[in-house]
């Protein structure tokens, strides 16, 4: 049955597509003030804590995340089980576990969702170590409070903290080494999802195969098995639009299967451009993603207010790269998704779909469903989408890849020489797909995340290099103090260089406490040993990380010191919080006083 703008498929909600011509509607909502109501919003009591006691409510939340994440860090860390309304999981991994805590004190909760920020900025950022991060901040805070009641100007100390983490930085940089071949690619997979060395093969298997340019995804699979296949695809620097459009809100992301995909380069600026388009996919009861130049105010509110109300399942990503190489990359989009670059109208006989481009005469308006592609599945983040091609697609897109190859051969430009290998690297690389296998639903949630970790982790060690890990690269970082503190003229400043400095013994000595060995001599141990020379807490033996494969990524050490020194900071310059005042239920059967126990 034909979908019209009144039909009644979108009950019991009006569909927000219905007569997109009169006046009184604006984005799906009514413009009729009869129909307006006032709404006033009004903010609870609040509790205000100053100085010692805002302090101390704050300390109590963060050592209560700390204490229950610290746990998951190193070869022998343990796991935590987290309980809700649906399932019971089983996690070793810190994000997880600290995005998971609420604590029923407010001032208490809000020093837990401090540090909640941390780790969730380093998995943004870096993909893995929020575990460190969080230790790092702890230690950080702790120390810096305890500064700051005996006189220290937190100002200063903030200054101090900054400038200290900003050097340390340079030279965890400078001391990196780069990723050579498949065993650094194993060690460092290996090590961010707890020392597995299965998880270590699997993704330097799916790297050999797919090369550095290519994408991982993780999927569940259907047996008890976890393998990897290799299919074609692609991926582009642009995310979604909205947050709105998230399906997936764990992981904050958008994921589709067998979606519609509709590519243009052209600005879609009025609803009715695409209801036809909408409502067909939304008959069809598969999603559809919207590649565009552009898109105007009115139709994404309209789009988001749909997607809400749980109409239709869209989602909007803008076009990528610019001027010509813009239109370039979205023909091969438009291959991939079984979409074919047309300079005129397609006959009945072609099978994929015509690339709406405007310099070819191709409109909006004129779009039919026949005109969308079609993508097995897509994966959304904030700045990124994922392709997963249809494989009856594979022969245009090796077709295309023989082309660019040949164009490449004969172009003397040196920035489309660079521009089409940039291509040639995106399709041919395709994506590789692990396909994770567990006997239980639990070991399948942990299983996949230790995957993630290790997946994130590998891609960070190849772009910025890798150096020793169990904590001690953090621990060779202290001889750098003294030599910042010489550059730092105020006491106080000095006194968040030494704070930092204090903070950067604490992932050794959890990694060593899970270990069941003294965290103190472990650090002072690591201390007497040269940069490649650390503590390896799975064979209790201390030699040359680097040939032990226990090496971490650069660009996670930085980016936990960095978060990490941020929020401590921030909080320590805090002297007064305002929470919500929890109200005390009243008693079912009054109080009567001699008589109620």
């Amino acid at each position: 049955m034909p979908l019209c703008f009144s039909s009644s498929f979108f009950l019991p909600q009006p569909s927000f597509f219905s007569d997109v011509n009169r006046e009184q509607r604006v984005c799906g909502l009514w413009r009729n003030p009869m129909n307006f109501r006032s709404l006033r919003v009004r903010a609870g009591p609040k509790r205000i804590s100053f100085d010692k006691e805002c302090r101390e409510g704050l300390r109590a939340g963060i050592d209560k995340l700390a204490d229950a994440v610290s746990l998951t860090l190193g070869p022998k860390g343990r796991n935590v089980i987290l309980s809700d309304a649906k399932t019971l999981k089983v996690i070793n991994d810190g994000v997880t576990i600290a995005r998971a805590i609420e604590l029923s004190d407010a001032i208490e909760n809000a020093g837990a969702m401090l540090i909640q920020e941390v780790a969730s900025k380093t998995n943004d950022s870096a993909g893995d170590g929020t575990t460190t991060a969080i230790i790092l901040a702890r230690e950080m805070i702790k120390s810096g409070l305890l500064a700051v009641s005996f006189g220290a100007n937190p100002i200063c100390l903030k200054k101090g903290m900054d400038k200290t983490v900003k050097e340390l930085v340079k030279v965890l940089k400078e001391k990196s080494f780069p990723v050579k071949g498949s065993d650094d690619i194993r060690a460092v997979a290996s090590i961010s999802a707890g020392n597995d060395d299965f998880v270590g093969n699997l993704i330097a298997e799916a790297i050999d195969k797919i090369g550095p340019d290519g994408v991982i995804t993780i999927e569940s699979s259907s047996s008890s098995e976890t393998s990897v296949i290799v299919e074609e695809g692609m991926k582009i620097d642009k995310g979604y639009m909205s947050p709105c459009f998230i399906t997936n809100q764990d992981k904050s992301i958008v994921e589709f299967k067998n979606a519609k995909v509709l590519v243009t380069d052209q600005k879609v600026a009025t609803i009715k451009d695409i209801v036809p388009l909408l409502e067909k996919t939304t008959q069809l009861s598969v999603p559809l993603l919207i590649i565009a130049e552009d898109i105007s105010s009115q139709v994404l509110e309209t789009l988001v207010l749909n997607k809400m109300q749980g109409i239709i399942n869209v989602a909007v990503v803008k076009c990528p790269g610019f001027g010509e190489g813009k239109k370039a990359l979205l023909q091969d989009i438009a291959i991939l998704t079984e979409e074919t670059w047309m300079t005129k109208k397609s006959n009945d006989n072609d099978p994929g779909a015509d690339f709406l481009s405007g310099d070819f005469g191709l409109t909006l308006g004129s779009a039919t469903s026949d005109q969308l592609g079609i993508a097995r599945k897509v994966t959304i983040t904030s700045n990124s989408t994922t392709f997963v091609a249809d494989p009856s697609t594979k022969p245009e897109i090796q077709a295309r890849i023989l082309q660019m190859k040949k164009d490449l051969a004969e172009t003397d430009s040196s920035y489309l020489s660079r521009k089409l290998s940039e291509r040639i690297a995106k399709l041919s690389g395709g994506v590789a797909v692990i396909k994770v296998g567990a006997h239980t639903e639990t070991e399948l949630e942990d299983k996949k995340l230790r995957i993630e970790d290790a997946k994130n982790a590998t891609f960070a060690a190849m772009d910025e290099g890798i150096v020793p890990g169990g904590g001690a690269a953090y621990i060779h970082l202290q001889e750098q103090i003294p030599i910042i503190k010489q550059s730092i003229e105020d006491p106080d400043e000095q006194i968040g260089a030494d704070i930092v400095a204090n903070a950067l013994a604490a992932p050794a000595k959890s990694i060593a406490i899970n270990a069941g060995v003294d965290g103190a001599v472990v650090i002072e141990k690591i201390r007497a040993c040269d940069w490649r020379r650390g503590y390896n807490a799975m064979t209790g033996r201390y030699e040359d990380l680097f040939n032990a494969g226990v090496v971490d990524p650069c660009r996670v050490s930085s980016c936990a010191l960095q978060n990490a020194v941020s929020v401590a900071a921030i909080l320590l310059t805090t002297q007064a919080v305002l929470v919500e005042k929890t109200k005390k239920p009243k008693p079912a059967v009054p109080l009567v006083p001699g008589i109620t126990p």
